[in-house]
């Protein structure tokens, strides 16, 4: 089968998206793959091909790398769009320029948009090699995604069953330019290790290597799928509703997770967490295990990189963005019959007839004593207590003050409002979108 077939039967779920936009660095693989695509779509019926070129900044020689992908989208007919980047200096500069053209990839990418990258199965077997090489597990193993979500729309990897054999002899035939990047001679990038040093010696003992280890790739990713499904099963499992699901914030039943088995349990967790932060590797999972094994009277937190797991009210709770900082005084309500707008904590609103005299917002500090119809005067905490209310919270309910005297607790039944005097006030908690991406 040739190439155009090849690919072509590849993207052909793909047909009715808006754009296929090419990954284009300008380099052999995706100056094949932009060419490839450009011909195909003169004799077949293509969504709207474009082509994004990210400039990293990095080495001088890829000041002139935007012109040349210029001249070759111009033969061609494919726009071009020229991204720069910064990239942010840290321990391997490898990932960090990755994060910064995936960052512009993501920009770039809208509802029913495909973003199409050239990476084959050679990169596949050394993206295994690699992964192996750092202790990774499953889920690493099973090597780069045929296809995953990525912004509003998808990238697609549509040459992993190709080699670079084949996409050399492809460019060889049309007489094809391409950048040759000088950082891909440097041996002190892993994978240009890899490459340069170790396959050339595999492949002279075991011809097949490559094709193998991508052949276990997919196995890898068939058991990757297996667990994904265990994981689905338990989290539905663990989901179950609370009495605090009005806070907005994901929360998994702590009883359920210890009935399962020390693997299922990180198991379930990787699948729940994995959308929502960056995971530990399998060494420094010990925070979980603090976090599950806590006293009843202790208040553990699990800090993660994107945010922080705590437990309470017998539930595991995922917080981030505006969850992570304190709210500030919030002061005056000037006029209760419009909604207010909380720093850091969501929105304030009220129904019903206000009540008299000037209206101020505060948050616990301690020692708060409340009046209840029948009950007289009640210790807040003690109120916080007989509801189960989850310690993180507690510090963020809005307390709506007359003078001194405190009248209602927002999110409480109960505690939110006057039934005699017919209002009740309402709170809309923070959310993700508020805070960090």
């Amino acid at each position: 089968m040739s190439l155009h077939a090849k690919l072509l039967k590849r993207l052909a779920p793909w047909r009715n998206a808006n754009t296929w936009r090419i990954a284009f660095s300008g380099g052999l693989d995706s100056t094949v793959l932009l060419h490839l695509l450009a011909h195909l779509a003169k004799t077949e019926s293509l969504p709207a091909l474009s082509a994004i070129h990210v400039h990293h900044g990095l080495q001088a020689a890829a000041d002139a790398w935007p012109e040349h992908c210029r001249s070759v989208c111009d033969a061609l007919g494919v726009p071009l769009e020229v991204v720069r980047v910064q990239v942010q200096p840290g321990a391997s500069l490898e990932r960090a320029a990755r994060d910064a053209r995936y960052g512009a990839f993501i920009d770039a990418t809208h509802a029913n948009d495909v973003l199409l990258t050239a990476q084959h199965r050679d990169d596949q077997a050394e993206t295994l090699l690699f992964r192996l090489l750092r202790g990774a597990g499953v889920r690493g193993l099973s090597g780069m995604p045929g296809e995953r979500v990525l912004g509003q729309g998808h990238l697609l990897r549509p040459l992993l069953e190709v080699t670079r054999a084949e996409l050399e002899a492809y460019a060889a035939l049309h007489q094809l330019s391409w950048i040759e990047d000088p950082s891909n001679e440097d041996r002190q990038f892993s994978r240009n290790y890899l490459r340069h040093q170790v396959f050339p010696v595999l492949t002279e003992r075991w011809p097949q290597a490559q094709a193998t280890m991508a052949r276990s790739a997919a196995h890898l990713r068939e058991a990757q799928g297996l667990l994904d499904e265990l994981a689905q099963i338990d989290r539905v499992e663990a989901g179950s509703r609370s009495d605090f699901d009005w806070l907005g914030l994901p929360s998994l039943d702590l009883a359920v997770l210890e009935k399962l088995s020390a693997a299922r349990q990180r198991n379930v967790l990787s699948y729940w967490l994995k959308i929502r932060t960056r995971l530990p590797d399998s060494d420094h999972w010990s925070g979980w295990e603090d976090l599950r094994d806590a006293t009843g009277d202790a208040r553990p937190i699990w800090r993660l990189a994107e945010g922080e797991l705590h437990r309470a009210s017998g539930r595991i709770w995922w917080l981030s963005g505006p969850w992570l900082r304190t709210p500030p005084v919030a002061g005056r309500w000037a006029d209760p019959t419009l909604p207010l707008a909380l720093l850091d904590n969501g929105q304030l609103s009220m129904t019903g007839q206000v009540p008299d005299g000037p209206l101020h917002i505060r948050y616990r500090e301690g020692g708060e004593i409340m009046s209840l119809p029948e009950r007289g005067h009640r210790d807040l905490k003690r109120l916080l207590n007989e509801r189960g209310v989850p310690l993180f919270a507690r510090g963020r309910l809005p307390l709506l003050y007359c003078g001194e005297q405190l009248l209602a607790v927002a999110g409480l039944q109960g505690l939110n409002g006057s039934v005699r005097d017919g209002w009740n006030l309402h709170w809309q908690p923070p959310t993700e979108d508020q805070g960090l991406s």
